[in-house]
């Protein structure tokens, strides 16, 4: 079976109406394809120029397909290019699949333009296709686009790539919030490897869930964080580990002495041992965050290319914006703990324990940009898959 590289874009409009974590959730779970790369785009001009160039260049014989495709290149002109009297632009995000028969399966999910109402596929749920009385396509939204043929996507996935640098990455300068708002923020969140270990639409399912916020997303990437990544990424936990976990360290010290010895151990005698080993219990807990989010286990060596390379699991790292972006996501993500955790938030609904709890927000400004340096959020991944792909 021949491995094929497929793209999916999601519309402007289906991003507004925070469809995103829905359509999402359906490609991960229906396709059954793996998720190699994500990246925003804020197509120009140039750009839709030479997307529709390659939709029309597609040869077909019925009339009924033609109208589709102009239908297509118009709705592209419209929703997807920046506005002509502002220049503002459009967001859209453009998720990258990997595997067997990609395109097929792809625009299997996704459905034809003119779906039904049964709600099978992406765009019979997310698309509209309302004709007038006379027959004529009073209002068109196809929720997202995709290629029709692997010699059609890989073309189109030329042309993404293209524009990937200059039209992709974090887009900080498309949102209008006009003069009134205040105390416009940017957070990362990722989505942890715990979401990705088989397919399902978890991932798209907690996106959801961040959407209850209002918030904009305006950068994402497939991520495998290295361990020289997770190591700065997680140090500053490395502190607070010792002394907040000491008093769970003396009731486990306690328990285990009085098992053995047969007799009580008071609280104070088992704090002191806690005392002495919260250095090494802070270390052991820091190296299965690592692991956890690494896939690399530190408890064997490790050498310096190994530490510098890309990890053994993925995450999806996005960036939000909008008014009071960092107290709004952490309020939606939860209590660290998901036993903890309010009613409604992503870690109660989706967590299983301290150490899985399913997605992680920064928790100030400061720290929000150190973390998207970190993890190098603008580097463009997606360019590289394709490419390596397509050597």
């Amino acid at each position: 079976m021949a491995e094929e590289l497929g793209y999916v874009l999601i519309t402007p409009y289906s991003l507004r109406k925070s469809r995103t974590g829905s359509i999402i959730s359906r490609l991960l779970a229906r396709t059954q394809l793996e998720l190699v790369a994500a990246r925003m785009f804020a197509p120009s001009k140039e750009m839709i120029d030479e997307f529709t160039s390659s939709i029309k260049e597609v040869i077909t014989e019925k009339k009924e397909k033609e109208k589709v495709r102009d239908l297509i290149v118009s709705y592209m002109y419209e929703n997807c290019a920046p506005d002509p009297k502002t220049g503002r632009r459009n967001r859209m995000l453009c998720l990258l699949f990997k595997g067997d028969k990609a395109t097929k399966r792809l625009k299997d999910v996704i459905g034809p333009v003119r779906g039904t109402i049964a709600g099978e596929t992406i765009r019979d749920t997310y698309g509209d296709y309302i004709k007038d009385a006379n027959g004529g396509v009073r209002y068109f939204e196809p929720a997202v686009f995709t290629g029709v043929t692997p010699e059609e996507t890989e073309k189109q996935l030329k042309i993404l790539v293209k524009y990937s640098d200059k039209d992709g990455g974090v887009l900080d300068n498309v949102i209008d919030y006009g003069k009134t708002v205040k105390n416009v923020q940017k957070t990362l969140v990722l989505i942890k490897p715990d979401n990705f270990r088989f397919p399902s639409g978890r991932p798209g399912n907690i996106i959801d869930s961040f959407s209850r916020t209002g918030l904009f997303i305006i950068g994402a990437k497939l991520l495998q964080m290295s361990v020289e990544q997770a190591e700065e990424f997680y140090g500053p936990v490395k502190e607070i580990l010792r002394e907040k976990l000491k008093s769970k360290l003396a009731k486990t010290i306690k328990n285990a002495l009085e098992e053995v010895l047969s007799f009580e151990i008071n609280d104070e005698v088992a704090m002191k041992f806690a005392d002495d080993l919260k250095d090494l219990n802070a270390e052991m807990q820091f190296r299965q965050i690592v692991r956890f989010m690494t896939g690399y286990d530190l408890s064997k060596p490790i050498s310096k290319k190994e530490k510098k390379a890309p990890g053994k699991v993925k995450c999806l790292a996005l960036v939000y914006q909008g008014p009071d972006a960092i107290k709004k996501i952490r309020e939606q993500l939860g209590a660290t703990d998901p036993s903890k955790a309010a009613p409604a938030t992503v870690r109660k609904e989706f967590g299983q324990n301290v150490m899985e709890n399913t997605a992680h927000a920064s928790d100030s400004p400061q720290n929000a940009e150190r973390e998207m340096r970190i993890i190098n959020i603008n580097d463009n991944h997606f360019k590289k898959m394709v490419e390596e792909f397509l050597k």
